[in-house]
């Protein structure tokens, strides 16, 4: 049995005991699972503890983009530009299965934000600062070349469009890859463990954490040389407990998104356009999908719940209209939805609005000596994890003369990811589904769990392969419990909204497979994880609210 399970769930919490660490990550978004990975490979001893579930934070709630920033060109921020496009071209060839390649539309109309002119030198720019690809390099459209290529685009006052590749993801999935792989190298990890306490020695020193098991409610002390807070939206909270908080703060911006039947926006084009009020907004095909956002408001809320309220469902749906014209989609079209918030870092006594403040990450090192990593994106997570291990490893060789060698996860695929890059995936794809179809499967499923779980698709059908009897006994669909089991043993799925949202996307963009499948899995998951009655009741409402909230905003 592995030692990423849900029922070794004790094992993780011992290890982390009995182990004097030298690293201790609090966080398990795609920030911190970055760094434990970066850490583990150097040599450090590394844990890894999240409150929630892996990526239940914002990175499960993003625009599910491996983005190059071609808006920061806008803002001149050439270095972001020419560091996050190359960042982009490694998350993809270390987990091709996770990030796929998509060209995008950038229309322009008469009087909009961007004219044939600038985008032209916009993307040429960005081509160079990013080092695409020649197969991948921008292209300029006509009007009828861009209607051609997406016919549902306003055309009154078109006047052409820019062609440039983004790359799309999965990014709660991209997250528990990291992880995974992390873990693969000898990480003790675990979610549902919240840190309650910071424990110092005589010097006012960080020694290590409390932290409490939000399953069993069991506290375990966790001793580490060195520890960093990538708790993202959360990252104050841990500075206020350890008394550090001042100078920069975060600010937190709050971005949702709409997903829609395929019937209702037939969209075949990912499109980025630009909105009346000069916000720029993505709509993108995705499964049998369009999905479009997003906005960015200053958020005061819970950190745990962002909501979306009828306001941003307005104002996005606005939006698609003004783009969209000819299709009048209204608020009883929208399938789901979902709200993340983006953990900005403004600073005293400046006067932030939210699309000025900085999007890069930094790091700030209290008295304690709490490192803390703050802002950042998701594509740049390799980057901002080197950096964290960096300062760590700086500290060490200081402190005791410990030589720690360079990163090494340039090249180093992810969990699921180790095919020979993206050129090998197309041939294993193929392969692999062709297996899946010999197994029963129909091709649509076979190659959706190719494209989901990468190499590990092996254990997925194996489980498919030789429980279906007990699949059949739980009434589960056998690719359904193939997926649970998996979930439940290598990816420590412990609450139904862990592989409903996290570990398939299916609240987002399958809410009727959930209302289909949730009861069956929801009964083994009581069965094979020995719920209480209690829990059981929780863990269910649980999920019965977020389904709800997907489709019902809150009133503003």
């Amino acid at each position: 049995m592995n030692n990423f399970s849900s029922y070794k769930r004790e094992d993780i919490f011992h290890n982390l005991e009995k182990e004097k660490l030298d690293l201790l990550v609090i966080g398990g978004g795609i920030t911190g699972a970055g760094i434990s990975l970066d850490a583990v490979t150097r040599g450090l001893k590394t844990g890894l503890v999240e409150m929630q579930d892996f990526a239940a934070g914002t990175s499960s709630r993003s625009t599910k983009l491996v983005h190059g920033g071609l808006r920061y060109l806008k803002q001149f921020e050439i270095k972001i530009v020419a560091e996050v496009g190359k960042e982009r071209a490694i998350v993809y060839e270390n987990g091709p299965h996770v990030t796929t390649p998509e060209w995008m539309m950038l229309p322009f109309h008469k009087g909009g934000t961007f004219g044939p002119f600038t985008t032209n030198i916009g993307l040429r720019v960005y081509d160079f600062l990013a080092g695409v690809k020649k197969q991948e390099r921008r292209k300029m459209l006509s009007a009828d070349e861009a209607l051609k290529k997406e016919p549902l685009v306003k055309d009154q006052g078109l006047k052409g469009a820019g062609y440039y590749v983004e790359y799309k993801t999965d990014d709660a999935r991209l997250t528990i890859e990291v992880m995974k792989k992390a873990v693969e190298k000898g990480v003790h990890a675990i979610n549902y463990a919240k840190v309650v306490e910071l424990l110092y020695d005589g010097s006012k020193k960080i020694i290590g954490v409390v932290v409490e098991d939000q399953i069993t409610g069991e506290k375990h002390e966790v001793f580490a040389k060195k520890v960093i807070n990538a708790g993202g939206p959360w990252v104050d909270n841990l500075r206020e407990m350890d008394g550090s908080k001042k100078g920069k703060a975060l600010h937190l911006t709050k971005g949702v998104h709409l997903v829609i039947p395929k019937e209702v926006f037939p969209l075949k084009q990912a499109i980025y356009f630009d909105t009346p009020d000069g916000r720029m907004v993505f709509a993108i095909p995705r499964e049998n999908k369009t999905y479009v956002g997003t906005t960015d408001t200053t958020y005061q809320g819970d950190i745990a719940h962002p909501q979306i309220t009828d306001k941003d469902r307005d104002y996005l749906l606005e939006a698609i209209n003004y783009m969209f014209p000819s299709l009048n989609i209204g608020p009883n079209d929208i399938e789901s939805s979902w709200a993340g918030l983006r953990p900005l870092i403004a600073e005293e006594g400046k006067g932030n609005s939210p699309s000025e403040i900085s999007r890069k990450d930094e790091i700030f090192i209290s008295d304690s000596g709490l490192i803390s990593m703050a802002g950042g994106k998701l594509t740049g997570y390799r980057k901002m994890a080197e950096q964290a291990v960096d300062t760590v490893v700086k500290q060490l060789k200081e402190e005791e003369g410990i030589l720690y060698p360079e990163s090494d996860t340039e090249k180093m695929p992810i969990s699921g990811g180790d095919i020979g890059g993206s050129k090998g995936f197309d041939r294993f794809k193929e392969q692999k589904v062709r297996e899946g179809i010999n197994l029963g499967l129909d091709k649509e499923t076979a190659l959706k769990l190719v494209q989901k779980y990468g190499t590990n698709v092996d254990l997925v059908f194996d489980v498919y392969q030789n429980r279906s009897e007990e699949a059949k006994e739980e009434n589960i669909d056998p690719d359904v419990f193939a997926m649970l089991v998996y979930g439940i043993e290598h990816e420590l799925v412990y609450k139904p909204i862990d592989f409903f949202i996290r570990r398939t996307g299916a609240l987002f963009f399958d809410i009727n497979w959930v209302h289909q499948h949730k009861e069956t899995v929801i009964n083994y998951m009581e069965k094979v994880l020995k719920w209480s009655k209690e829990q059981k009741e929780v863990y269910t409402k649980e999920l019965d609210q977020l389904l709800y909230e997907a489709v019902h905003p809150i009133k503003e």
